[in-house]
């Protein structure tokens, strides 16, 4: 059966029929996943607030300015925004390396840490760099600690159990402020405050289960989100399961921004798919970044050594970071009662990813 006859069909299982749909290994039938590079009649044009963020600001942030972006809405979702890579030339590059090499680092949380002494995740990057760079093709070589790496939270940590809380936060990413900032301000929200990030990595044979981001006490910010590396199938539905989603994909660079309407839509990730230009990376992780960064820029240069070992592990990789305002301006947590729920992790063997809205931030991992 098509995706177009399983969308049709409807009914109390509409969303995770096409989950499983686009789950299978053996899917050759994409036609119906949109491609924001060659829009269709469900697509249109989305207007950015350009004079919200100056050139100058872009370029600190590794972005093209926003009068060159490209950016789009779906018929059916406002407050859906799709902009197509808007990254300088290699500043993809940086946000990588942060991805792999400093934002897992303590006291950053991870999933190792449920199963893992504390000092065995102390540096991830130190302990897999070398077995990565001399990686091979074969899936039976033992994996590196960061190809282990499922996610990892920054800012206020999100705990599956508890959600968030007040004493369970460390200082957010200065760099990752600044680039969510800038994004979230030409999307027409200034003053953005980027609180908690949750960064996932897939690999080929991974997924993120259906769930709506709901947990954050401010619905009123926009949901941003930034995939680098090899590409996917993501899944946009609607506020109930019963509503068959649309799907689409996402390539390096590629930034969404779920706002209004749409910020609380139900949502997956059932495939990560290898970048469609057929080669080992997309080209716009080629070439490394300007040498002639603006003043001020947050965008590091990587060094070659760094870059080959991000290169081996995007080969087989997708990374995506996404970010959000937990508290309105002034908000503070509601008082908590009884025991401390300073927040833990679940663990990662769950294979009903689409039944459980509990565990919806990990990308699952077939074995």
């Amino acid at each position: 059966m098509s995706a177009a006859a399983l969308t049709r069909e409807g009914g109390e299982d509409a969303f995770r029929r096409l989950f499983r749909f686009y789950r299978q290994r053996d899917v050759s039938n994409l036609q119906g996943v949109l491609d924001f590079s060659v829009p269709g009649a469900q697509v249109f044009r989305s207007q950015l607030s350009i004079s919200s963020v100056s050139d100058q600001d872009a370029y600190r942030a590794g972005l093209q300015p926003v009068s060159q972006w490209k950016a789009y809405g779906l018929n059916g979702y406002p407050g859906f925004i799709f902009i197509s890579n808007p990254f300088l030339p290699g500043c993809q590059r940086h946000w990588v390396k942060q991805c792999l090499k400093l934002y897992p680092q303590k006291p950053n949380v991870c999933n190792l840490d449920l199963h893992m002494a504390p000092e065995k995740t102390i540096d991830l990057w130190g302990q897999s760099k070398e077995q990565l760079r001399r990686k091979g093709s074969s899936k039976w070589e033992p994996r590196s600690l960061l190809e282990k790496l499922r996610w990892v939270t920054l800012g206020y940590h999100y705990n599956w159990d508890t959600k968030y809380t007040a004493n369970h936060h460390t200082p957010f990413p200065s760099d990752l402020a600044f680039l969510s900032e800038q994004v979230a301000a030409a999307c027409g929200f200034r003053g953005f405050q980027a609180q908690a990030g949750i960064l996932n990595y897939y690999h080929f044979d991974s997924s993120l289960g259906i769930h709506a981001d709901e947990s954050e006490l401010d619905h009123s910010r926009p949901l941003l989100s930034f995939s680098f590396g090899q590409s996917s199938i993501f899944l946009l539905g609607g506020r109930k399961r019963e509503e068959a989603p649309t799907a689409m994909f996402m390539h390096s660079g590629d930034i969404m921004v779920m706002s209004g309407f749409s910020r609380l839509l139900y949502h997956a990730v059932p495939r990560v798919l290898p970048n469609p230009e057929g080669t080992s990376l997309p080209s716009c992780l080629d070439q490394p970044a300007s040498s002639d960064l603006p003043v001020g820029s947050v965008i590091e240069h990587s060094s070659d050594e760094d870059w080959q070992v991000c290169a081996k592990y995007l080969q087989s990789s997708r990374i995506n970071m996404t970010i959000r305002q937990v508290l309105a301006e002034g908000q503070k947590f509601p008082e908590e009662s009884g025991t401390n729920r300073k927040g833990q992790a679940p663990s990662e063997d769950s294979h009903q990813q689409e039944n459980s809205r509990a565990k919806r931030h990990k990308p699952t991992t077939d074995s």
